[in-house]
């Protein structure tokens, strides 16, 4: 990639709170920031420079208004795209982050296994397909019991399910088919993995440099949904170069640059023995990551825009233990209120971001508080605290 001149155009697709600290990022390094999604008022089009609604799964108004824009770069945010109409524009000469081919084959947990599993040979849970109710009961009861359900093409946990026995296999069908994205009726179902630790490796793509990694970041899912995240996470040495290796693996064969969300399950055996397993890859900043806001000498979002436009990375490094903690709505609501922020910035080192999103359901997330701390222990502790004390309350 040649050096760029700047200010350069950049596109998102989607502009979510991930979005938002993209958008803040690139307009640092003083390129214009265009920002599409679904509906008004998303997060990134409150800093953006321009902002446009658009049904993203529509290729022709997808095209049209990367056209109209003559966006330099355009930069997926979301996995809910019209992934045909990327694949034109790039043929087109519009540089699509990390490519179009990456975006494709990620939006689809089917994909990214079968690439994972059967192209490359990365360790996986057991898994396999279905679609019918009949043919989930077929191949899950296989694996052992219990087995995660999932849809093929879904974001943000929806649809996701954990079935203890044949009796559940109705309801685990179900519920992958009310979340799922598309209008595909198929499933993929996984052998439970019982592991110590779940961990994001953000993984660093550059056009013409070697692949980089930023410091594990530990998390917890519920609902399939992020609520928590820290950093550095603990691994031991031959379990961080196992899960660099296949981070690697899958990243040069995507290929592009950017960051990478790389998603690995830690596993011990009964014997003491620890095992790597490769989990999804999101081809973006990923949610975990927003600790490296509070955790790193550059975040997950700067590390992205200088990886795309070519710039230098010249080290990333902890700056000491950080987490971060979600905070949730618990009702829907038109609008969002937001009590506790006095309480909640009285301790030292902690930061909280509120997103901006127009609207608000249960489960939904409004913010997130980071921290640093000492230790993890204080880092998690001050997060947790912090983001207790916020109540998202309905607009009035």
């Amino acid at each position: 990639m040649a050096s760029p001149t700047f200010p350069r155009t950049l596109m998102l697709l989607g502009s979510g709170e991930l979005g938002k600290e993209v958008a803040i990022a690139a307009q640092r390094l003083g390129c214009r920031v265009i920002a599409v999604d679904r509906y008004p008022g998303a997060p990134a089009m409150q800093v953006a420079d321009q902002a446009e609604v658009v049904a993203m799964t529509d290729p022709e108004a997808l095209k049209a208004v990367v056209r109209r824009h003559q966006a330099d770069v355009v930069i997926p945010e979301i996995e809910a795209l019209a992934v045909d109409a990327l694949a034109e524009l790039e043929a087109g000469g519009i540089t699509v982050i990390p490519t179009a081919r990456a975006t494709a084959v990620t939006m689809n947990r089917d994909r990214i296994r079968d690439l994972a599993a059967s192209e490359l040979g990365l360790r996986t849970a057991r898994f396999a397909y279905a679609e019918s109710a009949e043919e989930l009961a077929a191949a899950a009861a296989p694996l052992g019991w219990p087995v995660v359900v999932k849809p093929v093409m879904s974001s943000s946990g929806k649809g996701q399910s954990v079935v203890d026995g044949p009796e559940g296999i109705a309801a685990a069908w179900e519920a992958a088919m009310a979340g799922a994205r598309g209008s595909g009726a198929r499933v993929i179902v996984e052998e439970f993995l019982r592991f110590e630790q779940e961990i994001t490796l953000l993984t660093v793509k550059q056009w013409n440099g070697p692949t980089l990694f930023c410091p594990p970041i530990g998390h917890i899912q519920e609902r399939g949904d992020y609520q928590c995240s820290w950093q550095p996470a603990h691994l031991d040495w031959d379990q961080l170069a196992a899960a660099q290796t296949m981070a690697r693996q899958v990243t040069d064969n995507l290929g592009g640059a950017g960051i990478f969300g790389v998603e690995f399950f830690v596993c011990r055996g009964a014997d003491g023995s620890s095992e790597v397993v490769f989990s999804e890859l999101s081809p973006r900043p990923h949610d975990t990551g927003l600790v490296t806001l509070a955790g790193q000498n550059l975040s997950e979002f700067e590390l992205h825009l200088r990886a795309v436009l070519g710039l230098p990375i010249p080290e990333i490094r902890s700056t000491g233990p950080a987490a971060s903690r979600v905070i949730l709505a618990e009702q829907a609501s038109d609008a969002a209120r937001f009590s506790g922020l006095e309480q909640a910035l009285a301790e030292v080192d902690v930061q909280v971001l509120l997103f901006g999103k127009p609207d608000a359901r249960p489960h939904r997330r409004m913010g997130v508080a980071l921290a640093s701390g000492a230790n993890l222990e204080e880092a998690r502790q001050r997060a947790d605290q912090a983001a207790a004390a916020i109540s998202v309350l309905p607009g009035g």
